[in-house]
């Protein structure tokens, strides 16, 4: 790998192949086999402008473990790690590996290599701003309120202002109505994203919560919700999905 690297570079400096070029080239380089059924695709930054993020979510403890490893590397200057859907028993291994990492028990993150500052209190305002209805929909918030300071966005956090007590959204308006974007977070039947994308200017990315009783099923009601909603400017993302809201914000505004 290292030979192929080293022969895009010298066309770059004759001049035969465009910088942009090369820079293409390098990110569709192979990916990395750590072991079997564990591929590390560590030119997916240079792709697609996010590098790859650790999914911890049934994996072999050994295996997210050599997966954070590879990623974070053994020379400097490293590059930041980020692990999703982070269990309490996982995020104890991870901490004992990686003693400079960060465990976020209440958005299931470990950050290795930057500090997301995800502890109260949170600070309401951002270009990017994670709204969550109840305070059960605060984990997903919290992965979403990671990921994307993870991948540099500057990012607040306002949590439990759902429709239940609408009211106490009035002190946070003139945060939300400065706003680049708001990821909103509901569960039960999903109403705050359309109460907000009607009240801002801001896209609104909504993402259903898996909060609720009997007819919830899961996410679903609020998934359903939020597609119907009659609000232009919402954007829906699968249910519990605050990572991939987060992904979306960063591509949005980081290009």
């Amino acid at each position: 790998m290292p030979n192929r690297y080293l022969d895009i570079l010298q066309r770059v400096a004759a001049g035969t192949v465009a910088p942009e070029e090369a820079l293409l080239q390098i990110g569709q380089a192979p990916f990395e086999q750590l072991v079997q059924g564990l591929n590390l695709d560590k030119q997916r930054g240079l792709r697609t402008g996010l590098g790859e993020v650790v999914f911890a979510q049934s994996k072999r403890l050994p295996d997210l473990l050599a997966a954070v490893e590879s990623l974070y590397g053994r020379e400097e200057p490293r590059e930041p790690v980020l692990v999703t859907r982070v269990t309490a028993e996982q995020g104890t291994a991870l901490r004992e590996k990686f003693p400079d990492g960060y465990f976020y028990e209440q958005g299931r993150l470990f950050a290795l290599g930057k500090d997301l500052s995800l502890d109260p209190p949170w600070i309401p305002r951002g270009d990017v701003i994670v709204v969550t209805a109840g305070g059960a929909d605060i984990q997903v918030g919290m992965e979403a309120l990671g990921t994307a300071r993870f991948f540099g966005l500057n990012a607040g956090f306002i949590p439990d202002v759902g429709i239940a007590g609408l009211h106490r959204l009035l002190p946070y308006l003139p945060d939300l109505g400065k706003a680049r974007l708001i990821i909103a977070v509901a569960g039960m039947e999903g109403a705050l994203p359309g109460v907000l994308a009607g009240l801002f200017p801001a896209p609104v990315l909504a993402v259903p919560s898996s909060v609720g009783y009997g007819v919830s099923t899961g996410g679903y009601t609020a998934l359903a919700g939020m597609l119907a909603s009659c609000a232009a400017g919402i954007a829906v993302l699968n249910i519990d999905n605050g990572f991939g809201a987060a992904c979306f914000a960063a591509k949005l505004l980081n290009n």
